[in-house]
């Protein structure tokens, strides 16, 4: 075996030679360090997640003094505890959801399965057994659960795992009159929901096209179907607002969570219904019960976290900040538009970009992606590729203006480097 180490890696190719790998050890801002003492501008905060930045203490305290009180208990059927009880209501007051429910999980791909499960719950519980089928886009990523992968439309990450779970079907990610015609061929009478990203995420920061949220949450509305918000990553104030559905102006039926709901400190994610969704099974005297759940959900310790999480984010208006900093950060990875191995730059939603490698050099040179980010982090700079054409910039909210020249500078000498 080429590791010496028995750690396997998440999406990762293990006969690759053992010092390719990197460990890091210390996180500061929008810095981290490895283990030789190098120093890297985190342009990817982690996996999307860490928005208030590596080595806030203040979320350590918070795990600590949870812990010696009550680092967790289980919450199936009545059971809760002081900090669940708290995020559940602080969560609810800040999604653009009407009757806001919150039920907890250990990260995305959780959510994701528990959301498909509650859309079919749903259904069941009115009395409408054969609306099953759930609908997602191209291109989206949903996670790494069976569900997820099932809905997700980057086709290397379901190969070798097919057939996945059936009554599921994608439709073109740009669109919205491919959704009504799906809906319409299937029938309305046997479509449960339409998962969306407000932003493609790891299929490559893919930008919706003008107007086609609002068309697609008003083609549910049409055809009574469950109009699904996926902001695993943009949720907790990746695009300039404390929600994507609030920047766009989205009342999505559900909402999915998790990354920057703790900042990635402790695993967490969250499903969130609105009144509609939630209504029969919180109903006085219903028999409808939810069936779902996991030995973490709503993990006291990690809920504590969260709070703590949402505190900094307020105290220090690192949602405002991300608002601020979106021009600069388009203004500085502009200039690589024009490089010649570029296609398009893909910025000005946030602290959210991406820059995807011309189609024609990818098919020449098919690990150009994966040279370009190692060349980055010669740089100083960490990203990872999308999706195998793109990459990626997601950087803490914290990032300096400095530290935005950097990563874009760093992108420009890798594409020099490898042209």
């Amino acid at each position: 075996m080429a590791s010496s180490s028995p750690f396997w890696h998440p999406f990762a190719n293990m006969g690759e030679p053992p010092e390719s790998r990197l460990t890091i050890v210390r996180g500061e801002g929008a810095r981290v360090y490895d283990a030789e003492g190098r120093e890297y501008v985190d342009a990817i905060a982690s996996l999307w997640y860490c928005n208030v930045g590596h080595g806030r203490a203040e979320l350590a305290d918070a795990a600590r003094e949870q812990m010696r009180t009550l680092a967790a208990y289980q919450t199936f059927e009545l059971y809760t505890s002081p900090p669940v009880a708290e995020l559940a209501e602080r969560v609810a007051g800040l999604v653009p959801v009407s009757g806001a429910r919150v039920f907890f999980t250990s990260g995305g791909s959780e959510s994701v399965d528990t959301a498909v499960k509650l859309a079919r719950a749903y259904w069941v519980a009115a009395g409408r057994p054969d609306k099953n089928v759930v609908l997602s886009r191209r291109l989206a990523y949903h996670g790494m659960n069976v569900y997820g992968t099932s809905l997700g439309g980057i086709p290397a990450n379901r190969a070798g795992y097919e057939p996945l779970v059936s009554l599921t079907e994608q439709v073109p990610w740009d669109d919205a009159g491919a959704l009504r015609e799906a809906i319409e061929r299937i029938g309305p009478e046997r479509v449960a929901a339409f998962f969306c990203e407000p932003v493609i995420g790891a299929g490559g920061v893919v930008h919706p096209p003008p107007g086609y949220l609002a068309e697609v949450e008003a083609i549910c509305r049409e055809h009574d179907v469950l109009f699904v918000v996926d902001e695993v990553i943009t949720g907790f104030g990746r695009l300039g607002e404390w929600f994507a559905s609030g920047r766009f102006g989205l009342a999505p039926d559900i909402v999915t969570v998790a990354k920057g709901i703790s900042s990635g400190y402790v695993p967490l994610g969250a499903v969130i219904a609105g009144e509609r969704v939630a209504e029969p099974f919180w109903r006085p005297g219903t028999d409808a019960v939810f069936r779902h759940g996991y030995t973490y959900s709503g993990h006291t310790t990690a809920c504590a976290v969260a709070l703590a999480n949402l505190d900094i984010l307020e105290r220090e208006r690192l949602v405002e900040r991300v608002r601020e900093l979106e021009p600069l950060l388009a203004s500085a990875l502009r200039p690589l538009a024009s490089h010649p191995l570029v296609a398009e730059v893909r910025a000005g939603l946030g602290l959210l970009a991406a820059v995807e490698i011309r189609a024609d050099a990818l098919a020449e040179r098919p690990g150009l992606v994966v040279q370009l980010a190692a060349e980055a982090r010669r740089q100083g700079v960490l990203t990872r590729g999308l999706r195998g054409v793109a990459l990626q910039v997601s950087p803490p909210f914290v990032v300096s203006e400095a530290q935005l020249d950097l990563i874009a500078g760093a992108f420009g000498a890798a594409l020099d480097a490898v042209s």
